[in-house]
């Protein structure tokens, strides 16, 4: 399997609080691994390890402070501004808070990515009917957030993200505000999603689920520090010259 994702020496901060002189502490340092596509990863570490700011750099949320990422084949970091759009539509995203639009129901939530798109109406039914149907929540479909459980609205937000068909799927804590039955019922939706093809990226520090997917691979973070598989740091490899 090709390598769709790269980051080599990456580091970020948010801010400089304390001016040049005393620059605000890096929340991920040294950074580097890769993913392949088609496979299924898990990105644990205890709250505050950084997971969802290197979630944020995947789906291009945010740049980093510095290092090298590589999307898809491309240059992640000096991308135009004007290309980020089109390009984030190929990363389906599932948000820890769902970030459902509350006036909208259910079939309008899954249905905003497709005409954000521009895909014409006629052919945006069908696939929003078959996708809440994906999800177990085709007699939901004109329920607004407000009425649904908080397992209903995650199943939602998992619709919405991957109802475009996207070449990977990133979600944070996607299991973290349901019952254990729910949040591994979300963690096999995601499962058959990533058997069709997608890659999928799932942060998440529940670690029971992490033994319901053998086959998944598991990327540790410490204090913004990646690990390798027996707990050690992971620094990264010396950079090759010319």
């Amino acid at each position: 399997m090709a390598t769709i994702v790269q980051f080599e020496n990456v580091g970020l901060r948010y801010g400089s609080p304390g001016g040049a002189e005393a620059p605000a502490p890096e929340v991920l340092s040294d950074v580097s691994f890769s993913l392949r596509g088609g496979a299924f990863y898990f990105l644990t570490g205890a709250s505050g390890a950084g997971k969802t700011s290197l979630l944020k750099l995947l789906y291009l949320a945010q740049r980093p402070s510095r290092g090298i990422i590589r999307l898809f084949g491309e240059d992640a970091v000096t991308m135009p501004r004007a290309r980020l759009p089109g390009f984030r539509r190929r990363i389906g995203v599932v948000f820890q808070d769902f970030r459902l639009v509350p006036h909208l129901s259910a079939a309008d939530n899954v249905a905003l990515p497709l005409r954000v798109a521009g895909v014409p109406e006629a052919d945006v039914l069908q696939p929003v009917k078959e996708m809440l149907a994906w999800v177990g929540l085709g007699e939901r479909a004109h329920a607004r957030p407000e009425t649904l459980s908080g397992g209903e609205q995650q199943r939602v937000a998992i619709a919405r993200a991957v109802i475009g068909r996207p070449e990977m799927l990133v979600a944070d804590e996607p299991t973290g505000n349901v019952d254990p039955d729910m949040a591994e019922r979300l963690l096999l939706l995601m499962d058959s999603l990533n058997k069709l093809g997608t890659t999928v990226v799932v942060a998440t520090h529940d670690f029971h689920l992490l033994s319901r997917l053998p086959h998944a691979v598991m990327l540790r973070l410490d204090k913004g520090r990646l690990l390798d598989p027996t707990g050690a740091l992971r620094y990264p490899p010396p950079r090759q010259e010319g």
